[in-house]
């Protein structure tokens, strides 16, 4: 005789559910397509720091703020919205970073001068903050056990798809109505998405159970088993679990956690994402402009600068067949020195197009490859119960390196060490990290997860 207690719960029935384009599918790509409209934002600084310079007259220290502005949004965004989400919901929470992020970058379009234009940036910097995690966990909640982490290996292709789309769309805007304006108008299209997701994402079983909505909690599990051909009759409704609560002495005993468990293995991630990060953002929000300054116009360096993005798929591709083959340690050894060493050859290389763009776009590749096992290994280095906090942590210092690191490199950098130096030095903190990784950090390829 089956007891109420040995019935599977219905949360463990969905991640045991078949895979289906029609169900799971089509919450991948609603949650990739957010994921890719999350890209086409980020990218978007890079291709308004030229425009705008030119539009205001700014200085390179000016314009920096433009991405600084975004990013430190997205900084405070990663923080707040999980604790949104765990109020309000998954769906809902994803609902209103789209509607965030596409309503300021809009309003952007109407800003007068570059302050308001840096306020609409962090506001649509702190919806994009909350975007990417709710939409991770959103798909992974409702993805088969079996099929969850190629899925969300494959979320990491649409970034590039974004970046890409971005160049592309903005050189196609600037060379036929030349107004920077419409770059940012064209992100209304995020906010469309939201009519999808309302009518096809379901909303989280776990938190409809937490809010004592066991009626609709039960209607979504039986919805899904239905709709995957599951013959799955017998389940139960999992036990309500309250979230943790966020506050300043919550994130004191998270922090107090990770440097407990090994302060040098938290010392590695930090450093890995902070620097390698910190290379790809430069590379994404300064390379417009510096082929700009370097007398590509403005379509063609937008363009070059969306092949480098569109490269960037195949290195997502070669990382996802490296990396369980080489290793992740030897994968960002190799890449991540390898990724500033060839921003150092296109800053000598500028006054050959062709060869800037030969290199850009094998840039693209190897920082492409370097980028999704970065996420793989720091989230390994980490026991279960500190995997959330250890990874988020590490997010959030590249978030702040990638936001300031910028910002330092043209106000300083730049003008007084020059283009090639100025990414050595990049690349000096690279292989900073690099070394304190391959001595203190293991090798977590083929081991068992706490």
């Amino acid at each position: 005789m089956t007891t109420t207690n040995t019935l599977p719960t219905g949360d463990q029935v969905v991640q045991d559910l078949p895979w289906k384009w029609k169900v799971q599918g089509r919450i991948f790509i609603i949650g990739g397509l957010g994921f890719m409209f999350d890209a086409w934002d980020v990218t978007l600084n890079g291709v308004l720091i030229p425009l705008l310079s030119s539009h205001w007259d700014l200085e390179p220290a000016q314009a920096a703020w433009i991405g600084t502005a975004n990013l430190l949004g997205m900084a405070i965004g990663a923080f707040v919205w999980g604790s949104i989400a765990d109020a309000i919901g998954r769906k809902k929470a994803f609902t209103a970073t789209l509607l965030v992020f596409s309503l300021f970058t809009v309003l952007g379009a109407f800003s007068p001068d570059i302050i308001w234009f840096c306020i609409f940036r962090f506001m649509a910097g702190f919806g994009l903050g909350g975007c990417v995690p709710v939409d991770y966990a959103l798909v992974g909640e409702f993805t088969p056990r079996k099929q969850r982490g190629r899925v969300l290996t494959a979320m990491d292709g649409w970034w590039p798809v974004g970046a890409a789309l971005c160049g592309a769309t903005s050189a196609l805007i600037m060379a036929t109505l030349a107004d920077w304006r419409f770059t940012m108008l064209i992100m209304v299209l995020p906010a469309l998405l939201v009519f999808w997701v309302r009518r096809s994402v379901p909303e989280s079983p776990l938190f409809l159970v937490r809010k004592g909505r066991t009626a609709e909690a039960e209607t979504v599990i039986n919805e899904l088993i239905q709709s995957t051909g599951s013959t799955v009759t017998n389940w139960r409704l999992p036990e309500p679990e309250e979230p943790a609560k966020l506050s300043l002495h919550a994130v004191g005993t998270q922090l107090s956690d990770l440097w407990r468990y090994s302060w040098k293995i938290t010392v590695s991630a930090w450093s890995l994402f902070f620097t390698i990060l910190l290379v790809y953002y430069l590379a994404l929000t300064w390379m417009p402009k510096i082929l700009v300054d370097s007398g590509f116009k403005e379509y063609a360096a937008f363009l070059t600068t969306s092949g480098m993005a569109a490269v960037g798929l195949l290195g997502v591709i070669a990382a996802a067949l490296l990396v369980e083959r080489v290793g992740r340690k030897w994968i960002l050894a190799v890449t991540g020195p390898l990724s500033a060493l060839i921003l150092i050859i296109v800053a000598l290389v500028l006054d050959v197009p062709a060869a800037a763009t030969g290199w850009l776009l094998a840039y693209g590749f190897v920082v492409q490859v370097a980028i999704p096992v970065l996420y793989a290994y720091v989230s390994e280095l980490y026991p279960t119960e500190l995997r959330g906090s250890g990874f988020g942590w590490a997010s959030t210092v590249s978030r702040i390196g990638a936001g300031f690191g910028p910002l330092i490199f043209v106000s300083i950098a730049w003008p007084y060490l020059g283009l090639p130096l100025s990414f050595g030095l990049a690349g000096v903190l690279v292989m900073l990290a690099i070394a304190w990784m391959m001595r203190f950090a293991p090798e977590t390829r083929g081991a068992a997860l706490d």
